[in-house]
């Protein structure tokens, strides 16, 4: 072979590879959807980055994330979701009921991992069984009906004075509104709920709302606005000297005084792994959804010194976690 030709052909080589190299590149890359009421940093999401890092992925290298952040309204949700679809998401990332909905009406294709904290797929039929999701959807699922008669106990067990109490519930939290109200009686508590409609809440009218025997104990449950609120309701709790019962430890750290669940962040983790295995050719309707095994009890006794309130040393022995 000619001398010309040989270095033709390594030209062409030369060439081709880089080309091959990012068609190879752009193959491997996974775009991840992601709708969100929360803010970009909020402690899940800086989990489930976290966690993406650690299996190998590198924004703007292998890793695209899509986030957007629009309001609460289920239109405001449905249109994010279809503009991940747009975007050409490899897989949306449901944190709530609402998304999970919209994804499911939009693509039966696209793999959508849920994040199921305040309702339950299965008897929805958002899945055929834990084992066996089936469609294109998987994740993890948070029973917190089952839970809302333990934390009235840690409620009451803390605070073995305390006769009455309020619960602030919206239309995703409603659910838990119901357990725990069946689930008071049983331990002599005395409970009153007050909804919330309109966006922004309006955490001071609704305490107003609850008669004045039930104001100085509050029961929360979670659902994407209280969990976004949570700051907030954690200083409107300590503002008011209202003893607080938080779903997740975040309210917590942030100034509540009682926390009993499962760690979102860890769930969020959780789900980063399985992008994971979806990126690499499992099915979502393969994979189980699983259920958190392990739950923390924190308490803020910071937040206790702070309104007065003497807690129960039994529950300071029982706590995870003590914030002093």
């Amino acid at each position: 072979m000619r001398r010309r030709d040989v270095l033709r052909l390594l030209g062409g080589a030369a060439v081709s590879w880089p080309l091959a190299a990012r068609a190879q590149q752009a193959v491997n890359l996974v775009r991840v959807g992601i709708v969100s009421i929360q803010q970009r940093t909020s402690p899940p999401y800086a989990a489930f980055d976290q966690r993406l890092r650690e299996l190998g992925y590198v924004d703007g290298q292998n890793l695209a994330i899509e986030f957007l952040n629009p309001d609460a309204q289920a239109e405001g949700i449905a249109g994010a979701i279809k503009e991940v679809l747009r975007r050409k998401a490899d897989v949306i990332i449901a944190p709530y009921e609402s998304a999970l909905k919209s994804a499911l009406a939009a693509t039966e294709i696209v793999p959508i991992v849920m994040i199921a904290i305040d309702y339950d797929p299965l008897a929805l039929g958002y899945i055929k069984s834990l084992a066996r999701p089936a469609r294109n959807v998987t994740g993890l699922f948070l029973q917190q009906i089952e839970l809302a008669k333990k934390r009235v106990q840690i409620l009451k067990d803390a605070l073995p004075n305390a006769q009455a109490a309020t619960m602030f519930w919206d239309a995703p939290s409603e659910d838990q509104w119901k357990a725990t109200s069946e689930a008071a009686g049983a331990f002599g508590l005395q409970l009153v709920g007050v909804e919330l409609r309109e966006l922004p809440y309006d955490y001071e009218a609704a305490l107003a709302q609850a008669p004045p025997d039930h104001r100085s104990v509050l029961i929360m449950p979670t659902s994407p606005v209280f969990y976004r609120d949570r700051v907030r309701l954690a200083q409107f709790a300590l503002r008011y000297k209202v003893a607080s019962m938080f779903v997740l430890r975040e309210w917590v750290d942030a100034g509540g005084l009682l926390s009993y669940g499962a760690s979102f962040p860890a769930m969020f983790r959780r789900a980063a792994e399985y992008v994971d295995r979806i990126a690499k050719g499992t099915k979502a309707g393969d994979l189980p959804v699983e259920q958190p095994t392990k739950f923390e009890l924190v308490l803020n006794l910071q937040t206790a010194r702070a309104m007065g309130i003497t807690i129960d040393p039994a529950i300071l022995v029982r706590a995870d976690e003590v914030i002093e």
